[in-house]
């Protein structure tokens, strides 16, 4: 293992681990009770800093790895506060306990919501103040000196010509009291918060292919298992016939699962499981399940849209303000389902412990996995382990509220009898034609302008299937609303006179999901597309129009202007190249702040996206590569979505398989992107989702000064645009 690598492991290895490097080894973490301390092993405590004998600084990781730099980020705030050398700390994925390693924004041990950061950056600072004042006061006791005088240099402590590393104080310092309040570090004394080009902690192990992804585990006596399920969601297996299974080399069994949800075949490895898969026959009880085509699902959400459930906002005198408006804006838009599609296709492996269960998996969320396998199962939730490996992508997928595939992978342990390692993999056909999607929603907008070109009123409705209801998330619910259906158009920071927003839960029986940047992939699209109508009805410059609805009346607004501000002038906005068109977007998701202006061209009508120009506000910017990667990501993401995607379905069964027709970004489709990061002294915010939901809009809009046709309904070729 070199310094790179990230460790995976599990509360009883990790027990283990710190319990032979007794008497050596520095542990700094937070008690039950919440108060900082040292120790010389794990037991009584949960660590966030491990100093090893040799001066090793071993980040616990609370956040898994998906691709978004988590192993980086935190690391960062770590070493920063003592001081590490950063070639000398390592990352290690934190064992499932969700009551010392919970989410600090919504409990559960799990990453989401673009939080890693925003909610650990004290937390992880705080722990490795302690842990360095610990080590000075270790270092002065032996050395005769007051701890003022022991100062920290890459991981060295030295005082009056003495020096050591860290693993030569490690015991002492283990003993000592950890200072309730510990200084951290100011931002003018950071070395490594905000440093450009330091390297990230996951690119050497995943580049030479010494990282462990879920896909890469292997244990003794291991069974490869598949699962065939139904083509139409809520159907029950009521039959099957494996006869022609049994000629497939490797083919071991095929047995029900518990709640007839599907049926478990088994193998010798997964080739075998997949092709003994396709030679199995089953008949489905469909009564319960879904039936519906694309299209009327769609009409069924257009007619919710008449009388809405729900009152989101309801300023007074809107409906006035429109009918009395010198000029009228109405727009409907569509936006389809979609898929997460990220590269590595989903699989666990499960294997029995003493007394409970243990999972090897690139896991988003253990504080859900622990307590629904455990009473799937009828274990402890604390005897489920997790350990944690990387994730090949995610994009939401990996965090369903109901731990889909864990519960699957489990169901399969379980009628294998339980006594020997599963390998649970999905296929990616599995996933796009079974899987989790973000949900299609349907918007109606009437706006009315006075005779200066300034918004009197606004009517928002839209119709969306809840994500967070009948899961564990349903107390963030107020009111019966869903504030992730209504993120972006109910809490708008533009200044308007009278808006009024109703929402409509949709229902059907297709599972719905986050999806990168949630609600806010479909609101910013019908809000920034709207500003454009709006801006263009008015006679008024798209940047200058937003500009005077964002006044800077609060923190929101200024920081909003900001963005749209930089944007614009890096974008050099209104002196695009002759034969390019740009359009713009600004918005506020996960508390991070983000415009995109997107540049065209045109060959025989069909449009090229030549250059993103993105501005990004996310307060401290603690690592500015990663948060330059994460933009690019979103972005391309982004694009990928709103120019070609979609879920469709053909009487409650999907329609489409895998890439050659849900067909992700190509590198031929990838613009040049510019990324210019705001210098803030705020808390970090995210950077994972933020980048999407602006691209979508910039883009339409640019389509739009580019052609004259408004994009309302998605994916982008479905409204007639072709893409060179």
């Amino acid at each position: 293992m070199t310094l790179s690598t990230t460790l995976q492991t599990s509360r009883r290895s990790f027990l283990k681990g710190s319990a032979a490097l007794a008497g050596a080894t520095l542990v700094v973490g937070y008690r039950a009770d919440g108060a900082l301390a040292a120790a010389d092993t794990a037991a009584d405590l949960n660590p966030f800093v491990r100093i090893e004998p040799d001066g090793t600084v071993v980040a616990i990781v609370k956040h898994f790895e998906m691709g978004q730099g988590t192993t980086t980020g935190l690391t960062t705030l770590i070493a920063e506060e003592l001081d590490a050398d950063w070639a000398r700390v390592v990352p290690e994925f934190a064992p499932a306990n969700s009551e010392i390693y919970g989410n600090l924004f919504f409990g559960g041990q799990g990453t989401g919501g673009s939080t890693a950061m925003a909610n650990s950056f004290m937390q992880y600072r705080q722990a490795a103040a302690g842990a360095r004042a610990v080590l000075m006061q270790a270092a002065a006791e032996a050395w005769g000196v007051s701890p003022g005088e022991v100062t920290i240099e890459g991981g060295v402590l030295k005082a009056g010509g003495k020096s050591a590393h860290f693993g030569e104080f490690a015991a002492a310092a283990a003993a000592l009291p950890v200072p309730a309040e510990a200084p951290v570090k100011s931002p003018e004394q950071f070395r490594l918060i905000g440093k450009d080009g330091l390297p990230r902690k996951d690119s050497s192990a995943k580049t030479d292919g010494t990282a462990i992804f879920a896909m890469d585990v292997k244990l003794p006596g291991m069974v490869y298992a598949v699962v065939l399920t139904p083509p139409k969601f809520g159907g029950l297996l009521t039959g099957f016939d494996a006869s022609g299974a049994s000629e497939v080399p490797g083919f071991l069994d095929a047995r029900p699962l518990a709640d007839n949800s599907g049926l478990a075949v088994y193998a010798t490895g997964t080739w075998a499981a997949i092709q003994a898969r396709e030679a199995i026959s089953a008949e489905w009880d469909f009564s319960g399940a879904e039936t519906r085509s694309t299209d009327a699902l769609m009409a069924y959400h257009e007619g919710l849209l008449d009388e809405p459930q729900y009152v989101v906002r309801g300023d007074e005198g809107v409906a006035e303000a429109i009918g009395g408006a010198a000029r009228t804006i109405e727009a409907e838009f569509r936006f389809p389902f979609l898929a997460h599609a990220s590269m590595e296709p989903l699989n666990c492996v499960v294997e029995p412990t003493e007394g409970g269960v243990r999972f090897h998996d690139g896991c988003q969320f253990p504080g859900i996995v622990q307590p629904t396998i455990g009473h799937l199962l009828g274990v402890d939730p604390a005897k489920v382990e997790v350990v944690t490996v990387y994730a090949g992508g995610s994009f939401g997928r990996r965090a369903t509220p109901k731990a889909d595939y864990h519960v699957q992978a489990a169901l399969a342990f379980q009628a294998w009898g339980g006594d020997a390692p599963v390998k649970m993999v999905w296929t990616r056909e599995d996933d796009m034609r079974g899987g989790y999607y973000r949900p299609m929603a349907a918007h109606r907008a009437r706006i009315g302008l006075d005779a200066d070109g300034r918004i009197a009123g606004w009517d928002h409705r839209l119709a969306v299937k809840s994500i967070l209801k009948g899961s564990p998330f349903e107390a963030m619910i107020e009111n019966g609303v869903d504030a992730t259906s209504v993120e972006g158009i109910g809490d708008t920071h533009y200044a308007l006179p009278a808006m009024s927003v109703g929402l409509t839960d949709a229902e059907y029986g297709v599972p719905v999901l986050w999806w990168r940047s949630v609600g806010h992939t479909h609101t910013a699209y019908t809000m920034e597309t709207l500003m454009d109508m709006a801006a263009e009805a008015a006679g008024a410059d798209p940047v200058e129009f937003r500009l005077g609805y964002l006044p800077g009346d609060d923190a929101d607004q200024r920081r909003l202007a900001g963005v749209l501000k930089l944007a614009a002038e890096k974008a050099g906005w209104g002196s695009a190249p002759e034969g390019r068109f740009q359009g713009v977007a600004v918005h506020k998701s996960f508390n991070t702040y983000v415009a995109e202006v997107v540049e065209i061209s045109l060959a025989d009508g069909a449009v090229k996206v030549e250059k993103v120009t993105c501005a990004v506000d996310c307060g401290i910017a603690v690592n500015p590569d990663v948060i330059r990667a994460q933009m690019e990501g979103g972005i391309g993401y982004g694009l990928g979505a709103v120019m070609r995607n979609t879920i469709t379905l053909t009487d409650g069964e999907v329609d489409q398989w895998n890439f050659p027709d849900y067909e992700p970004l190509r590198m031929s489709d990838m613009p040049d992107i510019e990324v210019h990061i705001v210098a803030s002294d705020e808390a970090p915010t995210g950077v994972g989702e933020p980048g999407v939901p602006p691209v979508g809009p910039a883009l339409a809009n640019a389509i739009y000064a580019a052609t004259g046709t408004r994009v309302t309904t998605l994916p982008m070729t479905e409204s007639g645009v072709s893409f060179a």
